[in-house]
């Protein structure tokens, strides 16, 4: 074990015999945001060493891209060919999966790149196995498919652990947090709304990072370990659910425990499938459209009918100046004005600017300079 993995252990040993109280916040904090400092400096240190690896600089195409994490030989490459038709390689070992495979998902008319990687292992994010290029790639993706087959699903429990060491927080929305350094004046903390945080806490948290002078908003509530993601400054927030292979090969009793044990530990419910039998892989497709938060837009060019047949797919609460960009580069600049029908006007055809926000089944017309 590296020197900095054993400090790691200390701390976290530390922080599990220390009961939380009002009299240990302080010290607890400064613990957390040790942690959190070494255990980025241990991730850095293990994504310098040695570069990324061939076949893992994947070009991201398509209205979004979904990525499956797992532990070897859970599947991910047969799901990946029923979903997609890609043919990744597909053998009852471990490793099969060298590279990064791109697929892609066509579904309610979204066209969405789903990536086969190789499968994470315990230490991945301090770069075991081929860790530093497998996390490199999750960071990047907008969706996050956690696959775990019947006889492993414990396994996402150090999955999930993977992720959060390499800076990935899923299905929690990025706290409202805003930091500003200054060369004097120590440290202020303002908040919008009721905030459980002192400024003991966060002089504490702040110190561990060499800050002594800052001025801190916080909007909403946060918690000690909000603050200290906001202070390490390089964390991703990704939407992301469990997926359960292999279930055609437990018996009924074992599938129910299995489903409400994840759902109990994990805080919403797996999706029950099999790859190779092909169950339930409609509802994932559903799943994976759903958690991308996709919706609709219908184009009509000027003097022409709408068309009706194939919607653009864009992320919800888009904004027309999204579409413009998602068409053509230069239609920003060129942009004159955009008539609307639907949901998000008051009438039919309404004049609105590049940003009004569109909702889904909007009917849209760009008018730009020539």
């Amino acid at each position: 074990m590296s020197s900095l993995e054993e400090q790691i252990k200390e701390l976290e040993d530390e922080l599990v015999k220390t009961p939380y109280n009002k009299a240990t916040s302080k010290h607890i904090g400064r613990i957390k945001a040790k942690i959190a400092r070494l255990r980025d400096e241990a991730v850095n240190r293990a994504m310098k060493a040695g570069g990324g690896g061939e076949g893992y600089q994947v070009k991201k195409s398509g209205d979004a891209t979904a990525v499956l994490v797992g532990f070897p030989s859970t599947g991910k490459s047969t799901l990946l060919n029923k979903l997609t038709g890609t043919a990744s390689a597909v053998a009852a070992y471990a490793f099969t999966t060298l590279t990064v495979v791109p697929g892609a998902l066509e579904h309610k008319g979204a066209r969405i790149q789903i990536l086969d990687i190789p499968g994470l292992i315990a230490g991945a994010a301090m770069g075991k196995g081929r860790g530093k290029e497998v996390i490199a790639v999750v960071r990047g993706a907008d969706i996050i498919i956690i696959l775990v087959d019947v006889f492993n699903e414990r396994h996402f429990d150090v999955l999930l652990k993977e992720l959060h060491d390499a800076g990935i927080r899923i299905n929690v929305p990025k706290p409202d947090i805003t930091i500003k350094k200054s060369s004097v004046g120590g440290i202020r903390l303002n908040a919008v709304g009721t905030l459980d945080l002192d400024i003991e806490e966060v002089r504490s948290i702040l110190a561990e990072s060499k800050m002594m002078n800052a001025e801190i908003l916080i909007r909403g509530n946060a918690t000690q370990d909000d603050l200290i993601d906001a202070v390490q400054g390089n964390r991703v927030y990704i939407p992301a659910f469990i997926a359960v292979n292999k279930v055609d090969l437990v018996d009924k009793e074992q599938y129910l425990e299995i489903e409400h044990d994840i759902a109990d530990r994990f805080g919403s419910q797996p999706l029950m499938i099999s790859a190779a039998a092909g169950y339930h892989t409609e509802e994932l497709k559903d799943a994976i459209y759903d958690s991308l938060g996709f919706m609709r837009v219908y184009l009509k060019p000027v003097g022409e009918e709408a068309d009706l047949e194939e919607p653009l797919i864009v992320r919800r609460k888009s904004t027309v100046e999204d579409v413009c960009n998602k068409l053509h580069r230069e239609f920003v600049q060129k942009f004159r004005y955009a008539r609307i029908w639907g949901k998000s006007v008051k009438h039919p055809g309404q004049r609105v600017g590049l940003t009004h926000k569109l909702i889904d089944g909007d009917l849209l017309t760009i008018i730009v300079e020539h």
